[in-house]
């Protein structure tokens, strides 16, 4: 419970580079993810290279934290046509959010887009068809000394009684 409500997104990170068995455990912790009939409709990429990270950032409105990130990890999506498959990406997605947060490493997720973006991070990851790259998680240390940019984004969370309804 601690962690959900402590975990924030991250856009500025240290340059430090995040060792690849620290990515390869929150990876592993997070496939223990539940799935819609144990599909596990996702794979992983993950991008250290900074003309990756740099070419990434730019394939979103929201995407230009990537570039500054030590590792974008890249979700893919099973391109399946089941309905259910984009909540199971978002439930593996803060699974990965969530574990990292535990590692001490921060994460902001972002959404490739619009549909052309997607084509084009598939084209720059050589990924195989089948799997849409339609997400990508920046993961570093945060940067303390960097002051938060103003946000047009509300920021806090509803009530609980705001949001629950009994019946």
């Amino acid at each position: 419970m601690h962690s959900i409500k402590a975990m924030r997104a991250t856009r500025h990170f240290l340059p430090e580079p995040i060792p690849r068995t620290t990515i390869a455990e929150i990876v592993d912790t997070a496939r223990w993810t539940g799935s819609a009939r144990n599909r596990q409709p996702w794979r992983f990429i993950a991008v250290n290279t900074e003309t990756l990270r740099i070419q990434l950032s730019k394939l979103g409105h929201y995407a230009g934290h990537l570039a500054e990130a030590p590792l974008v990890l890249v979700l893919l999506s099973a391109d399946n046509g089941f309905t259910d498959t984009e909540f199971d990406m978002g439930r593996v997605c803060q699974s990965l959010c969530l574990t990292a947060h535990e590692y001490g490493l921060g994460t902001c997720v972002t959404t490739i887009h619009p549909g052309d973006n997607v084509v084009r991070a598939a084209a720059l990851l050589d990924i195989e068809p089948g799997w849409l790259p339609r997400h990508a998680i920046a993961i570093g240390r945060r940067d303390p000394q960097r002051h938060r940019s103003p946000s047009a984004i509300p920021t806090g969370r509803l009530p609980g009684p705001t949001l629950l309804t009994w019946a």
